[in-house]
């Protein structure tokens, strides 16, 4: 199989991690590779969710493990901080209700000029690339396999809008300017993913995204930021949001990937663009009757999870390096810790054992325990190497060092045994 081939494999395998929630997202799906019990069968989706939901502390974050009257709850506590529930329904998202705040909020957090409100993300780059497409005249993208655009979204931007990709590089880290200034043929269209998820949620230096964004420019390109988790970049850039924005001519972010919402996702830009793309999320489907919860759950988290950002991407490293040297000191074989140093509050994990055995393990611990360590895992590695991704969220902002090493050396042992 050639090398889009095994790119395109990888893509199906990631869009069902993708599905089921990844391991710091939403949580396991228990239909596909789930872990084993001591009977030999896949252990379920309630299994999973009840040891989540049981346990008394969690190192990795996210929502599963909760049910739908606590996300309620948790949503009717917080929300009126964040928004007047006084105030009327939205209806088709009018601009002067709720959506159109969210709307504003997500603009001036950008320092963009206006912002349009998606139910998802997939339906907002898609938008984005059609509208570049047709104001450039060109159909092309420059982008990375490993993109979401390539793994999550089923090749939408083909089927869908009719546009084709271009990869400068197939390296597992952004494309550098000189990779771009090689591509043999024009491209109206360069999309950047910030941070590269699939790659480890690796971010490049400030001075080579400015470089690889000028030489977009300079073959004439608009410069798309697939800025999902570009609420966490700040850190790693030492520069703020609006500056980090102000380099593309559209943004996408996500509500619920760094923010703590339930779903939905926002596409800002110039306003004349983005008044376009109210047209285009219509005709896909986009103009949803009301969407108030989804909208309150984003207000909240612009509230409370963005300002908490920093300091998540600081514990980050302090994790990470407690289990690097945790995974050392147990003589573990082949272990990664990727990036070393995260570059955001996310990182990987790579481990010498199949799946089923480290997800037994993780349930098992949080079971007998009440501690959650890890997620699930998965094998998309070489045989016999799973991954698991950590997210450092409030959940983990009390571990200390040695809390993390001694999580680890149980972990282990059940493993092992």
């Amino acid at each position: 199989m050639d090398e889009n081939g095994q790119t395109r494999a990888r893509g199906r395998d990631q869009g069902e991690r993708e599905r089921s929630g990844g391991a710091g997202e939403s949580g396991g799906d228990g239909q596909s590779g789930g872990a084993a019990d001591s009977s030999g069968s896949p252990v379920g989706r309630e299994r999973l969710l009840a040891a989540w939901h049981g346990s008394k502390r969690m190192l990795v974050g996210g929502t599963s493990g909760e049910t739908i009257r606590e996300r309620l709850n948790r949503l009717l506590a917080d929300a009126p901080a964040a928004y007047d529930l006084d105030s009327w329904l939205d209806m088709y998202g009018n601009e002067d209700g709720i959506v159109g705040e969210l709307e504003r909020r997500t603009a001036e957090a950008l320092g963009m000029e206006a912002a349009a409100f998606f139910p998802t993300g997939t339906m907002a780059q898609q938008v984005a690339l059609r509208c570049w497409a047709g104001r450039t005249g060109n159909a092309t993208v420059a982008g990375h396999p490993l993109s979401h655009l390539e793994v999550y979204e089923r090749d939408a931007y083909a089927v869908v809008s009719g546009l084709r990709m271009v990869h400068p590089t197939t390296e597992p880290r952004l494309p550098t300017a000189a990779e771009l200034h090689d591509l043999q043929e024009p491209f109206g269209t360069l999309t950047v993913e910030l941070p590269l998820r699939d790659a480890g949620y690796l971010l490049p230096e400030w001075d080579e995204l400015t470089a690889l964004v000028e030489a977009a420019r300079e073959h004439d390109a608009t410069v798309h930021f697939d800025g999902a988790r570009i609420w966490e970049c700040g850190p790693h850039f030492g520069r703020s949001l609006p500056e980090i924005a102000a380099l593309a001519d559209s943004v996408y972010v996500s509500y619920y990937k760094s923010l703590d919402g339930i779903s939905g996702a926002a596409l800002a830009g110039p306003t004349d663009f983005v008044e376009e793309a109210r047209a285009w999320r219509h005709r896909y489907g986009g103009q949803l009757f009301q969407q108030w919860p989804t909208v309150l759950a984003a207000l909240t988290g612009l509230d409370r999870e963005l300002p908490r950002l920093p300091e998540y991407v600081a514990h980050a490293k302090v994790v990470a390096q407690a289990l690097r040297e945790g995974l050392a000191e147990a003589g573990v074989p082949w272990f990664r810790v990727h990036p070393e140093v995260p570059h955001t509050h996310d990182f990987q994990i790579w481990l010498p054992h199949p799946a089923e055995a480290l997800n037994e393990a993780g349930v098992r611990q949080a079971e007998e325990t009440g501690t959650t360590l890890f997620r699930k895992w998965f094998e998309e590695g070489p045989l016999g190497l799973s991954m698991t991704e950590v997210s450092i969220r409030s959940s983990a902002m009390d571990w200390t060092a040695e809390d993390v090493r001694t999580a680890l050396r149980d972990f282990l042992g059940r493993v092992r045994a």
